[in-house]
């Protein structure tokens, strides 16, 4: 897994950060989750190919979480997409997008299947033989959701030296892979072990946007090895984020605490901080494995620091 963070700033974009939006490769599996202003500006800076996205995921439908949709779905338009875009946002997007496109004229050659996201409990949404993804519930101002993205334990991985030590035929290799004994043509039984050797760990990564605390997020984002969680103020605004329905970098802190994760990532940072330094400290000061998210950079899951 890697994740590319195109926009790390909340309503206002500033000259160094744009609004939300990140891509999630998972097995060359592109997934665009939120889409403020000016993201397809970033992802031709990041090198991203825009024909690869062929699902986007929006946690809600404020503008620095979706203006850029607009644009983006023009730009496929007019760069000749023929294949399916899946779209995950809350259920009464639909038909806002269909009146855009009718307003401005825009006749996709394109299907969009519309996923609409609802209700109050964690939800599958997406499955292949790779991964799995569920939408959450989040508590902001208006409907807001999540996004768990969680890797399938990938098969054992066999030993080469052994396949002729102990003749396996090739039709035995899958089941063996799977976790099955081997026996040989004389009869004696080879343990799994043996034979294989255990697959990388799969990796996860949770979305949290904008959002205020509460204790059952922890367990949504349960031992995920990377949380990205909001935290547009610093500790000492915490009545404002309350108003605001938002997080507070000790907020994220505890929920990352919570939910014993591997780092936690912070962003959706205020524009009225020009360094977020502070605010990284900050978080570290209850949860130490913090990260800022910087728009442009690249993360891979099996790299980020260990505390």
């Amino acid at each position: 897994m890697k994740l590319t963070v195109l926009g790390s700033s909340s309503a206002l974009p500033t000259s160094t950060r744009y609004p939300s939006a990140h891509v999630l490769n998972t097995h060359e599996r592109l997934f665009l989750i939120d889409c403020g202003e000016g993201t397809q500006m970033q992802l031709r800076k990041c090198k991203i190919k825009f024909g690869k996205i062929n699902h986007v995921f929006i946690s809600h439908l404020h503008g620095d979480h979706i203006f850029g949709l607009y644009g983006l779905l023009s730009t496929f338009n007019l760069m000749g997409r023929e294949s399916a875009l899946h779209l995950y946002a809350p259920e009464n997007y639909d038909q806002m997008l269909v009146s855009h496109l009718r307003d401005f004229d825009i006749n996709l050659n394109f299907e969009v299947i519309f996923v609409p996201l609802r209700g109050k409990e964690p939800v599958n949404i997406y499955d292949d033989k790779y991964i799995n993804v569920k939408s959450f519930p989040l508590q902001h101002r208006i409907e807001a959701f999540g996004f768990l993205f969680r890797e399938k334990p990938a098969d054992r991985n066999i030993i080469k030296d052994c396949i002729i030590k102990y003749g396996i035929p090739t039709s035995k290799i899958p089941a063996i892979k799977k976790g099955e004994d081997f026996t040989t043509e004389d009869g004696q039984l080879v343990k799994n072990d043996e034979i294989t050797i255990p697959p990388v760990e799969p990796f996860s990564y949770a979305y949290c946007s904008d959002t205020m605390f509460f204790n059952r997020l922890a367990t949504y984002v349960k031992d995920v090895n990377l949380l990205y969680h909001e935290a547009t103020f610093d500790k000492s605004m915490s009545e404002l984020a309350k108003m605001t329905c938002h997080s507070t970098t000790h907020d994220a802190a505890k929920v990352a605490r919570k939910a014993h994760v591997g780092t936690l990532m912070i962003g959706h940072f205020s524009a009225r901080y020009k360094e977020i330094s502070g605010l990284v400290e900050e978080a570290k000061a209850i949860f130490p494995a913090t990260i800022p998210a910087i728009d442009g950079t690249t993360y891979d899951l099996g790299d980020l620091p260990k505390f």
